[in-house]
């Protein structure tokens, strides 16, 4: 069982769980950018959790299934057409063989996730079948022509009636991580609550940041060090950082804050121009896990 890669539109990656255990030897984490997304495009079709699956970025991708298969498009909102007519964004809808589907730009958000029952079955690199989209390791973005096969899928999906809704407040919480000295309390304060941009260069690797500069207390020198997902990092720019599924080491710069699991869901779905309100959490750092 294979699906055709008919147009891969502007970057089509294949995302799983990512790799794990590998970050002490320079390598990410990669994975599905919104991993709750991805997450609820394979309970849709009967997957495990760790099914790799597609992750489109602005521009959507169309395919044809070379045998009838159960997939599932959640993520950003887009149309979704099967042999030219409109189907449904977020359900289960079974394909027959030969039929061309396509899912559409996207309307509200960035990426859309598309699972397939029994998941993408490329050879995994490393323990995992995601891209990473810095250093390159794992499958090459999709292309035109190409051919994914697909696994055997492990059950019947149950029914959905209604899939929860993947729209995101655009409020940004995070809190003081192991360099917040690195802000004086003044600084810290005028964060809280202050208007954000998303920038045009936010990717995989980070959200980007734009407005208020948030200025240092100190200007000293600072070597590399091993981020977790959602560290916050503070350029000498004073445009924060938050930094995403393919994300590396420090660059020098100090991480000020972290960001908690759920909300880095919403960092990937937020578009370049939109509006983002950082609120400063003074309670304990974000459990990683959720």
């Amino acid at each position: 069982m294979s699906i055709e890669v008919v147009d891969p539109g502007p970057l089509t990656t294949i995302q799983d769980l990512g790799r794990v255990g590998l970050a002490h030897l320079g390598v990410p984490r990669a994975g599905a950018a919104d991993r709750g997304s991805a997450d609820l495009a394979n309970r849709l079709v009967g997957n495990p959790a760790e099914a790799a699956v597609l992750e489109t970025t602005m521009g959507g991708v169309t395919l044809r299934p070379l045998r009838a298969v159960t997939l599932a498009v959640t993520g950003a909102t887009c149309e979704v057409r099967c042999g030219g007519r409109a189907a449904a964004h977020g359900l289960p809808l079974t394909v027959p063989a030969g039929t061309v589907v396509e899912v559409g730009p996207a309307s509200q958000g960035v990426r859309s996730y598309v699972a397939f029952a029994g998941g993408l079955a490329v050879e995994p690199v490393l323990g995992s079948r995601s891209t990473d989209t810095l250093a390159w390791v794992g499958p090459p973005p999709l292309a035109a022509g190409q051919r994914l096969p697909v696994g055997v899928p492990a059950s019947a999906p149950a029914p959905v009636d209604a899939a929860p809704s993947t729209q995101h407040p655009r409020v940004l919480t995070l809190v003081r991580g192991p360099r917040a000295d690195w802000v004086d309390d003044d600084a810290w304060r005028a964060l809280d609550g202050s208007v954000f941009s998303v920038g045009a260069a936010s990717d995989r690797v980070g959200l980007r940041l734009e407005g208020p500069v948030v200025r240092r207390a100190t200007s000293r020198e600072l070597a590399s060090e091993g981020m977790v997902l959602g560290a916050v990092q503070l350029p000498p720019s004073g445009q924060p950082i938050v930094f995403l599924a393919d994300h590396p080491t420090t660059g020098g710069y100090p991480v000020i804050g972290l960001v908690g699991r759920r909300q880095l869901d919403a960092c990937a779905q937020w578009r370049p121009g939109e509006q983002v309100t950082v609120r400063v959490d003074r309670s304990l750092p974000p459990d990683p896990r959720r």
